[in-house]
Protein backbone atom coordinates (compact mmCIF):
# COMPACT_ATOMS: atom_id res chain seq x y z
CA UNK A 1 0.00 0.00 0.00
CA UNK A 2 1.23 3.05 -0.55
CA UNK A 3 1.14 6.34 1.35
CA UNK A 4 -0.08 9.51 0.35
CA UNK A 5 2.67 12.20 0.52
CA UNK A 6 2.62 15.35 2.28
CA UNK A 7 1.73 18.35 -0.54
CA UNK A 8 5.14 20.22 -1.83
CA UNK A 9 6.45 22.68 0.72
CA UNK A 10 5.79 26.43 0.41
CA UNK A 11 6.91 29.45 1.60
CA UNK A 12 3.95 32.12 3.51
CA UNK A 13 2.11 34.39 1.38
CA UNK A 14 2.20 37.12 4.35
CA UNK A 15 2.73 36.86 8.19
CA UNK A 16 2.82 39.09 10.99
CA UNK A 17 2.36 40.16 14.80
CA UNK A 18 -0.45 40.28 16.75
CA UNK A 19 -0.67 41.36 20.44
CA UNK A 20 -2.58 39.40 22.33
CA UNK A 21 -2.20 41.51 26.20
CA UNK A 22 0.20 43.15 27.54
CA UNK A 23 2.72 40.54 27.77
CA UNK A 24 2.45 38.53 24.69
CA UNK A 25 2.36 38.86 21.11
CA UNK A 26 1.42 35.75 19.08
CA UNK A 27 3.34 35.10 15.20
CA UNK A 28 1.17 34.31 12.39
CA UNK A 29 1.06 32.92 9.19
CA UNK A 30 -0.74 32.29 6.20
CA UNK A 31 0.41 30.25 3.29
CA UNK A 32 -1.56 28.72 -0.14
CA UNK A 33 -4.43 30.01 -1.64
CA UNK A 34 -5.49 33.50 -0.62
CA UNK A 35 -8.82 33.58 -1.56
CA UNK A 36 -8.81 29.47 -0.69
CA UNK A 37 -11.01 28.26 1.86
CA UNK A 38 -9.76 29.05 5.30
CA UNK A 39 -8.20 26.15 7.72
CA UNK A 40 -6.74 27.29 10.81
CA UNK A 41 -3.55 24.49 11.98
CA UNK A 42 -3.36 24.50 16.04
CA UNK A 43 -0.30 22.73 16.73
CA UNK A 44 0.33 20.68 20.02
CA UNK A 45 2.75 20.36 22.97
CA UNK A 46 1.45 22.77 24.42
CA UNK A 47 4.44 24.78 23.92
CA UNK A 48 6.13 23.40 20.45
CA UNK A 49 5.12 25.51 17.22
CA UNK A 50 4.45 25.57 13.87
CA UNK A 51 7.05 23.98 11.36
CA UNK A 52 7.41 25.02 7.56
CA UNK A 53 5.60 21.25 7.28
CA UNK A 54 2.46 21.50 9.29
CA UNK A 55 1.53 23.68 5.95
CA UNK A 56 1.91 20.68 3.93
CA UNK A 57 -1.12 18.74 4.95
CA UNK A 58 -3.14 21.05 3.28
CA UNK A 59 -4.11 21.33 -0.34
CA UNK A 60 -2.33 25.01 -1.48
CA UNK A 61 -4.49 25.59 -4.51
CA UNK A 62 -7.53 25.02 -2.05
CA UNK A 63 -6.64 26.29 0.73
CA UNK A 64 -5.96 29.25 3.02
CA UNK A 65 -3.84 28.03 5.07
CA UNK A 66 -3.34 29.90 8.80
CA UNK A 67 -1.07 28.81 11.19
CA UNK A 68 -0.23 30.92 14.48
CA UNK A 69 2.21 30.42 17.65
CA UNK A 70 1.01 30.10 20.60
CA UNK A 71 1.59 32.04 23.54
CA UNK A 72 5.55 31.30 24.57
CA UNK A 73 5.61 29.45 21.60
CA UNK A 74 7.87 29.14 18.30
CA UNK A 75 8.44 32.98 16.82
CA UNK A 76 5.34 34.46 19.44
CA UNK A 77 7.09 36.69 21.94
CA UNK A 78 8.81 36.61 25.13
CA UNK A 79 9.56 32.65 24.09
CA UNK A 80 8.73 30.49 27.02
CA UNK A 81 6.55 32.94 28.54
CA UNK A 82 4.11 31.34 31.20
CA UNK A 83 2.08 34.47 32.97
CA UNK A 84 -1.06 34.63 31.26
CA UNK A 85 -0.67 32.01 29.56
CA UNK A 86 -4.00 29.57 30.06
CA UNK A 87 -6.54 27.79 27.76
CA UNK A 88 -9.24 29.70 27.86
CA UNK A 89 -6.50 33.10 26.72
CA UNK A 90 -5.51 30.58 23.80
CA UNK A 91 -9.18 30.12 22.75
CA UNK A 92 -9.66 34.01 23.03
CA UNK A 93 -6.14 34.72 20.83
CA UNK A 94 -7.25 32.22 18.17
CA UNK A 95 -10.90 34.42 17.91
CA UNK A 96 -8.61 37.66 17.68
CA UNK A 97 -6.71 36.22 15.21
CA UNK A 98 -9.73 35.26 13.28
CA UNK A 99 -11.21 38.57 13.68
CA UNK A 100 -8.05 39.97 12.50
CA UNK A 101 -7.81 38.07 9.56
CA UNK A 102 -11.43 38.90 8.67
CA UNK A 103 -12.29 35.50 8.22
CA UNK A 104 -16.24 34.39 8.71
CA UNK A 105 -15.73 30.25 8.78
CA UNK A 106 -12.53 28.23 8.56
CA UNK A 107 -11.58 24.47 8.99
CA UNK A 108 -10.17 23.82 12.13
CA UNK A 109 -6.94 21.26 12.28
CA UNK A 110 -5.38 20.38 15.28
CA UNK A 111 -3.25 17.02 16.71
CA UNK A 112 -2.77 15.95 20.42
CA UNK A 113 -2.88 19.50 22.56
CA UNK A 114 -3.77 21.04 19.27
CA UNK A 115 -6.74 18.94 19.11
CA UNK A 116 -7.19 19.93 22.82
CA UNK A 117 -7.12 23.12 21.73
CA UNK A 118 -9.45 23.06 18.51
CA UNK A 119 -11.92 21.84 20.70
CA UNK A 120 -12.21 24.11 23.44
CA UNK A 121 -12.68 26.62 20.60
CA UNK A 122 -15.55 24.64 19.37
CA UNK A 123 -16.77 24.72 22.26
CA UNK A 124 -16.91 28.46 22.45
CA UNK A 125 -16.97 29.33 18.56
CA UNK A 126 -18.88 26.63 17.03
CA UNK A 127 -20.55 28.90 14.61
CA UNK A 128 -17.62 29.68 13.18
CA UNK A 129 -16.20 26.55 12.61
CA UNK A 130 -16.90 24.76 9.43
CA UNK A 131 -15.38 21.51 10.35
CA UNK A 132 -12.98 19.65 13.09
CA UNK A 133 -9.97 17.41 11.67
CA UNK A 134 -8.93 15.88 15.21
CA UNK A 135 -5.70 13.92 15.66
CA UNK A 136 -3.76 12.17 18.68
CA UNK A 137 -6.46 12.69 21.28
CA UNK A 138 -6.03 14.08 24.31
CA UNK A 139 -8.27 15.72 27.44
CA UNK A 140 -5.74 17.35 29.29
CA UNK A 141 -7.14 14.87 32.61
CA UNK A 142 -4.54 13.71 35.23
CA UNK A 143 -4.72 10.26 34.38
CA UNK A 144 -3.11 10.97 30.77
CA UNK A 145 -0.30 12.53 32.52
CA UNK A 146 0.18 9.72 34.74
CA UNK A 147 0.27 7.60 32.00
CA UNK A 148 3.04 9.79 29.89
CA UNK A 149 5.25 10.25 33.33
CA UNK A 150 4.57 6.64 34.46
CA UNK A 151 3.10 4.29 32.10
CA UNK A 152 5.10 4.59 28.96
CA UNK A 153 7.28 2.85 31.02
CA UNK A 154 5.79 -1.06 30.21
CA UNK A 155 6.65 -0.31 26.44
CA UNK A 156 9.81 1.99 26.37
CA UNK A 157 11.73 0.84 29.61
CA UNK A 158 15.30 2.02 28.70
CA UNK A 159 14.08 5.31 27.39
CA UNK A 160 11.44 5.94 31.03
CA UNK A 161 14.69 4.92 32.76
CA UNK A 162 16.89 7.08 30.62
CA UNK A 163 14.38 10.24 31.60
CA UNK A 164 13.97 8.99 35.47
CA UNK A 165 17.40 8.25 36.01
CA UNK A 166 17.97 12.91 35.34
CA UNK A 167 16.34 12.84 39.01
CA UNK A 168 17.56 12.02 42.09
CA UNK A 169 16.25 8.81 43.67
CA UNK A 170 14.49 10.45 46.27
CA UNK A 171 12.21 12.56 44.42
CA UNK A 172 11.16 10.02 42.00
CA UNK A 173 7.73 10.08 43.56
CA UNK A 174 6.32 12.73 41.26
CA UNK A 175 8.35 13.04 37.95
CA UNK A 176 6.25 16.07 37.03
CA UNK A 177 6.82 18.40 39.79
CA UNK A 178 11.09 17.10 39.98
CA UNK A 179 11.16 18.20 36.38
CA UNK A 180 9.25 21.58 36.79
CA UNK A 181 11.22 22.33 39.66
CA UNK A 182 14.04 22.33 37.59
CA UNK A 183 12.85 23.69 34.49
CA UNK A 184 11.23 27.17 36.38
CA UNK A 185 13.97 27.32 37.97
CA UNK A 186 16.78 29.73 38.78
CA UNK A 187 19.35 27.74 37.61
CA UNK A 188 19.68 28.25 34.06
CA UNK A 189 21.98 25.66 32.93
CA UNK A 190 20.08 23.11 34.74
CA UNK A 191 17.06 24.48 33.10
CA UNK A 192 18.29 23.81 29.99
CA UNK A 193 19.28 20.28 30.92
CA UNK A 194 16.33 19.13 32.37
CA UNK A 195 14.56 20.79 29.56
CA UNK A 196 16.48 18.61 26.57
CA UNK A 197 16.03 15.42 28.31
CA UNK A 198 12.20 16.15 28.99
CA UNK A 199 11.78 16.63 25.18
CA UNK A 200 13.98 14.17 24.44
CA UNK A 201 11.94 11.61 26.11
CA UNK A 202 8.50 12.81 24.58
CA UNK A 203 9.72 12.76 21.02
CA UNK A 204 11.59 8.77 21.37
CA UNK A 205 7.49 8.17 22.93
CA UNK A 206 5.72 9.90 19.96
CA UNK A 207 6.74 7.93 16.42
CA UNK A 208 6.28 4.52 16.30
CA UNK A 209 9.52 3.63 15.33
CA UNK A 210 11.51 5.19 17.89
CA UNK A 211 13.61 8.47 17.00
CA UNK A 212 15.93 10.52 19.19
CA UNK A 213 15.89 14.18 19.00
CA UNK A 214 19.29 15.98 19.07
CA UNK A 215 19.52 19.56 19.68
CA UNK A 216 23.00 20.90 19.08
CA UNK A 217 22.57 24.79 18.48
CA UNK A 218 21.69 27.16 20.70
CA UNK A 219 17.86 28.40 19.30
CA UNK A 220 17.21 24.55 19.16
CA UNK A 221 17.74 24.30 23.34
CA UNK A 222 15.89 27.73 23.94
CA UNK A 223 13.15 25.90 21.81
CA UNK A 224 13.21 23.10 23.72
CA UNK A 225 13.24 25.44 27.24
CA UNK A 226 9.97 26.96 25.74
CA UNK A 227 8.92 23.68 25.23
CA UNK A 228 9.54 22.25 28.38
CA UNK A 229 8.36 25.54 30.46
CA UNK A 230 5.06 25.78 28.91
CA UNK A 231 3.75 22.03 28.88
CA UNK A 232 5.23 21.38 32.57
CA UNK A 233 2.82 24.45 33.59
CA UNK A 234 0.03 23.34 31.54
CA UNK A 235 0.71 19.68 33.37
CA UNK A 236 0.64 20.89 36.74
CA UNK A 237 -1.79 24.50 36.76
CA UNK A 238 -4.43 23.64 33.60
CA UNK A 239 -5.44 19.87 34.02
CA UNK A 240 -9.45 19.02 33.88
CA UNK A 241 -11.31 16.91 36.20
CA UNK A 242 -14.13 14.54 35.95
CA UNK A 243 -16.92 17.07 35.83
CA UNK A 244 -15.17 19.54 33.34
CA UNK A 245 -13.35 18.03 30.96
CA UNK A 246 -14.40 18.82 26.96
CA UNK A 247 -16.34 15.49 27.19
CA UNK A 248 -19.14 17.45 29.44
CA UNK A 249 -19.05 20.31 26.77
CA UNK A 250 -19.69 17.79 23.30
CA UNK A 251 -23.31 19.39 23.41
CA UNK A 252 -21.63 22.99 22.01
CA UNK A 253 -19.63 21.59 18.93
CA UNK A 254 -21.70 17.72 18.87
CA UNK A 255 -23.37 19.56 15.13
CA UNK A 256 -19.55 20.17 13.88
CA UNK A 257 -18.61 17.90 10.71
CA UNK A 258 -15.73 16.34 12.34
CA UNK A 259 -13.41 13.68 11.94
CA UNK A 260 -11.19 11.88 15.26
CA UNK A 261 -7.80 10.32 13.81
CA UNK A 262 -5.70 8.12 16.43
CA UNK A 263 -3.16 5.52 15.95
CA UNK A 264 -3.67 2.23 17.55
CA UNK A 265 -0.19 2.10 19.05
CA UNK A 266 0.16 5.79 20.37
CA UNK A 267 2.32 5.95 23.60
CA UNK A 268 1.72 9.34 24.20
CA UNK A 269 -1.70 9.82 23.90
CA UNK A 270 -3.05 6.19 24.03
CA UNK A 271 -6.04 5.58 22.33
CA UNK A 272 -8.68 4.85 24.98
CA UNK A 273 -9.07 8.77 25.60
CA UNK A 274 -10.54 9.07 21.82
CA UNK A 275 -12.90 6.16 22.09
CA UNK A 276 -14.09 7.31 25.14
CA UNK A 277 -15.02 10.48 22.85
CA UNK A 278 -16.05 8.54 20.03
CA UNK A 279 -18.33 6.63 22.76
CA UNK A 280 -19.17 10.83 23.46
CA UNK A 281 -19.66 12.07 20.07
CA UNK A 282 -20.89 9.06 17.63
CA UNK A 283 -22.09 11.42 14.83
CA UNK A 284 -17.91 12.45 14.72
CA UNK A 285 -16.09 10.19 12.23
CA UNK A 286 -13.52 7.92 14.18
CA UNK A 287 -10.38 6.62 12.58
CA UNK A 288 -8.18 3.73 14.31
CA UNK A 289 -5.46 3.98 12.08
CA UNK A 290 -3.77 0.20 12.88
CA UNK A 291 -0.03 0.93 12.18
CA UNK A 292 0.00 4.45 13.36
CA UNK A 293 1.59 6.01 16.63
CA UNK A 294 1.39 9.71 17.83
CA UNK A 295 3.33 11.70 15.52
CA UNK A 296 1.53 13.58 12.63
CA UNK A 297 4.42 12.42 10.36
CA UNK A 298 4.28 8.18 10.84
CA UNK A 299 3.47 7.01 7.24
CA UNK A 300 0.17 5.87 8.31
CA UNK A 301 -1.23 8.76 10.53
CA UNK A 302 0.35 11.23 7.80
CA UNK A 303 -2.00 9.42 4.91
CA UNK A 304 -5.10 9.74 6.99
CA UNK A 305 -4.63 13.26 7.58
CA UNK A 306 -4.39 13.99 4.23
CA UNK A 307 -7.36 12.18 3.37
CA UNK A 308 -9.32 14.29 5.77
CA UNK A 309 -8.28 17.34 4.64
CA UNK A 310 -8.92 16.58 0.82
CA UNK A 311 -12.30 15.50 2.22
CA UNK A 312 -13.26 18.40 3.95
CA UNK A 313 -12.98 20.52 0.71
CA UNK A 314 -16.54 19.26 0.07
CA UNK A 315 -17.31 20.82 3.33
CA UNK A 316 -19.04 24.43 3.65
Amino acid sequence: MAFRKLYPSLRPYSSGFLKVDDIHTIYWEQSGNPDGVPILMLHGGPGAGATPEHRRFFDPHFYRIIMFDQRGCGRSEPLGEVRNNAPDLLVSDIEKLRQHLRIGKWHVFGGSWGATLAMLYAAEHADVCASLILRSICLMTKPEIDWLMEGTRTVFPEVWERFVKFIPEAERDNILEAYWKRIHGTDDQMAIAASMQWVAYESACATLYPQFQTMITDDQRRQAVAMARIETHYYKNHLYGANDNLLTRIEAFRHVPAVIIHGRYDMVTPLKTAHELHKAWPEADYVIVPDGGHSALDPAIRDRLVAATDNARSIR
